[in-house]
């Protein structure tokens, strides 16, 4: 009978054991120097029950800010590029990226007029004086940037798209130039005229109307890209002061005439030299004018300054560190860290720059960035860098309407997230050999699991 009783009592602890370990998955992507990265890199493996490893415990009861999704931007070379290649090529790159088997992007990018990866400076008014906007047009785009993001839409209807300038039309401004901002950086702002002002309300009007007669539903207009620099390529010097007024007396109330429902953004805000962004929100005036504060590059500590001072303040990431072409999988797992610093600090998105660019990978002022697609125009190649294979994993698994939750570990940078049945621990492992981690759920224990060398993943684990 003892015996009996000894074998119930085993066999019940065992099977506590085996239902107290929660249904776990480990997505990753491998990311080894020299190695060919895949169109479709994420593989996934079931994670392991036994063993000790490093302690995650999660709490998801404790959330903060709901995320709103990962993307990228759109630019003039890019596709340029895109559309050099064969129409099964290119639905098969656009569903690499939107498809929601793909990277699933959701938030991206677009410049209004030339960015620094335009071929060359324009703008959609090129006639000087034009104060209304009679000469306004959009057709440079017709045969790159605009094809380029309807795609986008036919593999995720639902993407958000955003838009700023890198500088008004040259005319607007008291150089008289788009570019070479550098060479006269006192020049490079915009011309303090209230004619100027006006017009320039009116080119942004008539750049989401024009847009949306293209079926692209600009959401977000971003008034001035790094408003605090003057560069050989386009850009443009606004102070928090200048911006502010021209929200308030010209931009809103343009768009409030002529009906435009795309919301209005300060930014985007750096934090190189200058604290503008802080600046922007200290003032109660300026802030209560905008819908958000767009922000990249941007030291962590002055984000949390800003929601201390402004706590109901909202954020939109709006361009990834592009380093200088090499496209390293070092770089790739730096991207990791520059993601987890934003979202843990309550960013609610992640916008990486430059989507595609082609072989030369060079801007129209000769400067060299990374992407997460490289085409060679020539013969038809196209490369899928290292950079592609992290934001394909964050976006698959950083869905809007998730939620970023608390966590703790010794263990470096890791993201949390849940949606209504998963928790969802974002983890690297630079080294070249495995690393086990010990998952809780609070005191609860969920799952060991193994994640392997020279990855970046996710632990899916349910919680329900």
């Amino acid at each position: 009978m003892k015996k009996i009783v000894l074998t119930l009592t085993i066999i019940l602890s065992i099977t506590f054991s085996i239902n107290a370990q929660r249904n776990a998955k480990v997505h990753y992507v491998k990311l080894v120097e020299g190695e060919k990265i895949a169109s479709n890199p994420i593989k996934t493996q079931e994670a392991k029950s036994e063993g000790k490893g490093i302690s995650v415990r999660i709490y998801p009861d404790i959330s903060f800010q709901t995320i709103t999704g990962i993307g990228g931007a759109f630019n003039e070379i890019g596709g340029e590029a895109l559309m050099s290649l064969s129409e099964a090529q290119q639905n098969e790159i656009m569903k690499n990226l939107f498809d929601v088997n793909g990277a699933n992007f959701t938030v991206c990018r677009t410049a209004i007029g030339a960015s620094d990866f335009g071929i060359d400076a324009y703008s959609y008014s090129e006639v000087a004086n034009d104060f209304e906007m009679k000469k306004f047009s959009i057709e440079r785009e017709r045969t790159s940037v605009i094809p380029f993001i309807q795609m986008a839409y036919k593999y995720n209807p639902d993407m958000q798209l955003f838009a700023s300038p890198w500088s008004p039309p040259g005319w607007m401004k008291e150089s008289g130039l788009m570019d070479r901002g550098e060479e006269f950086p006192e020049k490079n702002v915009l011309k303090d005229d209230p004619k100027i002002y006006k017009a320039y309300a009116k080119y942004f009007s008539k750049y989401v109307d024009a847009y949306a007669k293209e079926g692209i539903t600009v959401n977000k207009i971003v008034i001035q890209n790094e408003q605090d620099i003057s560069t050989k390529y386009p850009s443009c010097h606004m102070p928090p002061e200048q911006m502010g007024e021209f929200v308030i007396n010209y931009l809103r109330p343009q768009f409030e005439k002529d009906n435009i429902p795309a919301e209005i953004w300060a930014g985007s805000f750096r934090t190189a030299k200058r604290l503008d962004g802080l600046e922007f929100v200290s003032n109660t005036t300026w802030r209560e004018a905008v819908d958000g504060i767009g922000v990249q590059y941007m030291n962590a500590r002055q984000v949390e300054n800003m929601q201390a001072v402004y706590p109901d303040i909202k954020f939109l990431h709006t361009e990834g560190n592009c380093y200088g072409g090499k496209n390293s999988v070092d770089q790739a797992f730096s991207r990791f860290n520059e993601v987890a610093g934003f979202i843990n600090h309550g960013v609610p998105n992640f916008c990486y720059w430059n989507m595609i660019l082609n072989e030369d990978s060079s801007s129209g002022w000769g400067w060299k960035q990374n992407s997460l697609i490289k085409i060679n125009r020539k013969d038809k190649t196209v490369t899928y860098n290292p950079d592609y294979a992290v934001m394909a994993l964050f976006g698959r698994f950083m869905k809007p309407g998730m939620k970023r939750i608390a966590s703790a570990s010794w263990y470096g940078d890791t993201i949390t997230l849940k949606d209504d049945n998963n928790v969802y621990l974002f983890i690297k492992n630079q080294s070249n050999k495995t690393k086990t981690f010990d998952i809780w759920l609070k005191d609860n224990h969920a799952q060991v699991v193994d994640i392997p060398a020279n990855s970046i993943s996710v632990v899916e684990v349910n919680y329900k």
